[in-house]
């Protein structure tokens, strides 16, 4: 039978594939969602249980039980104090963390039509550590060392915008920004080399470094408080908006003839993005690969319409960083930095990803 044989119908061969095969990637990516999302639950509860102090599951599910009911507590303080005041500040900060960097990364990524943009490509990254830098040399505490952080990550961001406006030109203003970010990233990576090269060297310098590598052994429940709100400030019009997005991918022209406001939701997409990276290297110092390869792993398993690419990236770059936060604060006799870990995974894995991926990128 040839392929445009009628079958018993009525209906061409080729018009039912062309009919079905869209539903059935439809059907296909959803059913990934669920199984990420699933599988972010399950890693989600798993980090409760594993530490140097172990919760069985048995017991975290009774204790957030009674805790939910009002009912008396049955275990002991050290539960307490381990669960509450440690461990669900820490679990829920890696997973925003996660989440916001691969949200940024895919949304860089199909803002600037590139497979190889991160999030740092603005210079949030580095104007993030430099404010942190500066803090710790002014012996500022925690907290102030977090707002120092996110405040230059977002002045970083806002300089690389105003540069590339006053010198960029209509038709290539998106190679522009991108190489006045490259420069200003650049400028407060000099900025942050000079105050590790005037830090004590027995004491400011190596507090400079560790948070530079990235960890989250100093979180509190005060974090949590400091990463919801520009998470969900920045999240929430990067996930409305991708359909927006997605006609973006077709190029500047045909997004504005489809009535895409291409200038408007670039700058909206560059707030919210520098919003979430900002806000997460201020909480967990300089954590590279996440929003570059999570991304891509998302847009193998689902494609790359963003409709559920970056829902998947989202799911998936919170599981893989609260994994990673488990395995750097349990497997080894001391915490591993976070950008170690990740740089591990990261390199061999996204080498793998542009070898088996190269054909599927839009």
């Amino acid at each position: 039978m040839t392929p445009n044989a009628v079958n018993d119908k009525g209906i061409k061969n080729n018009d039912v594939a062309a009919d079905v095969s869209p539903k059935a990637k439809v059907r296909k990516s959803g059913l990934v969602l669920v199984i990420l999302f699933i599988a972010l639950i399950v890693i989600f509860l798993w980090s409760f249980t594993v530490g140097r102090f172990a919760v069985p599951l048995p017991e975290l599910l009774t204790v957030f039980f009674r805790k939910i009911f009002g009912l008396p507590a049955t275990w002991s303080d050290t539960t307490e104090t381990v669960l509450f005041n440690i461990r669900i500040p820490r679990i829920i900060v890696a997973l925003i963390i996660g989440a916001a960097l691969s949200a940024s990364g895919a949304a860089y990524q199909g803002l600037f039509r590139n497979p190889m943009v991160s999030p740092d490509i603005l210079g949030a990254s580095a104007g993030a550590g430099f404010g942190a830098a500066i803090a710790i040399l002014m012996s500022s505490g925690a907290l102030t060392i977090q707002l120092a952080a996110f405040a230059c990550g977002i002045i970083a961001v806002m300089l690389t915008y105003l540069v590339s406006r006053l010198i960029g030109k209509a038709n290539n203003s998106v190679l522009i920004l991108v190489l006045t970010g490259m420069v200003v990233s650049s400028l407060f990576s000099a900025f942050i080399s000079l105050a590790k090269y005037t830090a004590d060297p027995n004491n400011k310098l190596p507090e400079i470094a560790y948070w530079l590598m990235g960890g989250l052994t100093s979180i509190t429940a005060k974090n949590v408080n400091l990463m919801l709100v520009p998470f969900v400030i920045g999240i929430i019009p990067i996930l409305l908006l991708r359909y927006k997005l997605n006609a973006l991918a077709f190029g500047e022209e045909e997004a504005q003839a489809l009535g895409v406001d291409t200038k408007k939701i670039g700058f909206i997409y560059i707030i919210c993005a520098t919003l979430l990276t900002a806000s997460s290297v201020a909480a967990g110092g300089m954590i590279g690969w996440v929003g570059l390869v999570i991304p891509h792993l998302a847009r193998m398993l689902v494609g790359p319409n963003l409709k559920y690419m970056l829902p998947a990236s989202v799911l998936l770059g919170g599981a893989y960083l609260l994994l990673i936060d488990d395995i750097s604060r349990t497997f080894f006799t001391v915490e591993i930095p976070l950008s170690i870990l990740t740089a591990i995974v990261g390199a061999p894995f996204f080498i793998y990803l542009l070898v088996k991926g190269r054909n599927s990128w839009t």
